[in-house]
């Protein structure tokens, strides 16, 4: 009987340290709610990113809102839909990725006790009522519009007059025209005169495209192009709005954000990186959750200053090439 009860007992000691590490080893819980959808390349890379640094210790779980593609009606439908998750997961951390997201959400975020991090905000944060929120914390963005013209001057060896720049009506787009741009649609930067239009309509698009040279332009932009629709109201894919755009512009055409250069896409120019959001994003959420530091006062940060990215085969379709000093400076795709 006591070797009995020897032998249960060292199998109930072994039984317990094969529990322990288990439990030991349980990975804290991450909620990632994206404003858009995993296909959209802007939400690939800053997820990317975020794996990066948080892959190998934290279980992330996604929420898509999805409103790039779904009318604005649907959003705050979206939002609540999110919510529900959170309080499904119980999550140990959230990261809100874009101003949607921390729209919708973050006024509820700032009444719980959980930290939050969020990334790709172009709105100042006071708008969202998350300003100074001891929970919240996160990293903004801040499109280099005015350095990018600035940056593509050189490129245009007969001069740069008049520049168009093209974004779909969306929150960021609406957001960068009043943050950006003070409201005004027009402006000179660097010389140059700019004229911004947000556009709803896909057809209302392409006769912007295919008039721009006819109306005096030099050069066009594409900015964000995911939120236009047909004249049936239907998504139209923004893949095919690019490609579209591409073939079709008379005018060299460049861009602000790296998934808008390549071939059949834009030449490029001084563009951000959804990965520097997402990484920085991931470092703030793991410090937040191996320390006891207050996520307020970790930021708000903001990501990289831009690099350069240009497309080899835009710039030799359209007889461009860059001046030394850039092209030293610069990655290429292709």
């Amino acid at each position: 009987m006591r070797q009995l009860v020897s032998i249960l007992g060292r199998f109930f000691c072994v039984f317990l340290l094969l529990l322990a590490p288990a439990g030991a080893l349980a990975k804290q819980k991450i909620l990632v709610i994206e404003s858009y959808h995993q296909e959209y390349a802007w939400d690939k890379s800053y997820i990317e990113g975020l794996e990066s640094v948080l892959g190998e210790h934290y279980q992330l779980t996604y929420f898509q809102m999805d409103t790039k593609r779904l009318p604005v009606t649907r959003h705050r439908s979206r939002g609540e839909l999110a919510w529900q998750r959170y309080l499904d997961v119980k999550p140990d951390l959230v990261i809100l990725g874009d101003d949607n997201a921390l729209k919708y959400l973050g006024s509820r975020f700032a009444k719980t006790l959980v930290p939050v991090v969020y990334l790709g905000i172009n709105n100042n944060p006071r708008r969202y009522h998350v300003h100074q929120r001891h929970n919240i914390t996160g990293v903004l963005e801040r499109p280099l519009i005015k350095r990018s013209i600035s940056s593509i001057k050189p490129l245009f060896p007969n001069g740069l007059n008049r520049m168009l720049i093209l974004f779909d009506d969306g929150t960021t787009a609406k957001t960068v025209l009043q943050e950006m741009f003070g409201g005004d649609t027009q402006l000179r930067v660097s010389g140059v005169d700019v004229e911004l239009r947000l556009i709803s309509r896909w057809d209302t698009w392409q006769q912007a495209v295919i008039t721009a040279k006819d109306e005096g332009f030099d050069a066009i932009a594409f900015g964000l192009y995911h939120t236009l629709r047909d004249e049936r109201n239907k998504y139209v894919d923004a893949n095919e709005v690019l490609k579209w755009s591409s073939q079709h512009t008379p005018l060299p055409p460049f861009g602000f954000w790296d998934f808008a250069v390549g071939k059949d896409k834009t030449i490029g120019g001084l563009v951000l990186f959804g990965y520097e959001q997402g990484r920085i994003a991931g470092e703030l959420a793991h410090t937040i959750l191996t320390t006891d530091v207050e996520p307020h006062t970790l930021g708000p940060k903001t990501a990289e200053k831009g690099r350069y990215l240009f497309s080899r085969s835009e710039l030799e379709r359209h007889q461009m090439s860059l001046p030394r000093k850039m092209a030293n400076k610069a990655n290429f795709v292709e």
